[in-house]
């Protein structure tokens, strides 16, 4: 059984089938889609921004440390020739009365991040065609 499943619901969406969860995206009406869901690029930069935060909850998990008030914001760099992002940015906005002594422990604990590494160690993709 595959990973995942992609579906064409009709327009621009193009959904993906997760085991019981569907994951759905289309394309801004700028590019001709419905803005019904988010971009696939989206997705994507959400993933990286969503990976770190469920590492900064199980930091702050661990240490007992409540997480009320904390946030993360993405800013993107881009290349203006090539519209490709050229650095992610994360702002880690930290709770009310969060240790001192553990900024560094925090920071370091996101950079542990799943998607990152995989970023940072790209795997190879193959595409091919069966009928």
């Amino acid at each position: 059984m595959s990973y995942l499943n992609i579906e064409f619901p009709g327009g621009l969406r193009v959904d993906a089938r997760v085991g019981d969860h569907l994951i759905r995206t289309d394309q801004p009406v700028r590019s001709g889609g419905e803005d019904s869901a988010p971009s696939p690029f989206a997705l994507f930069l959400g993933s990286i921004a969503t990976c770190s935060g469920i590492y900064a909850l199980r930091f702050c998990e661990s240490k007992g440390i409540s997480t009320e008030g904390m946030s993360i914001a993405m800013d993107l760099e881009r290349d203006m020739a090539t519209g490709m992002v050229t650095k992610i940015n994360l702002d880690l906005k930290l709770p009310e009365g969060f240790p001192k002594k553990y900024e560094k422990a925090i920071l370091n604990s996101i950079n542990l991040c799943t998607v990152k590494k995989h970023l940072m160690s790209p795997p190879e993709i193959e595409v091919v065609t069966t009928y």
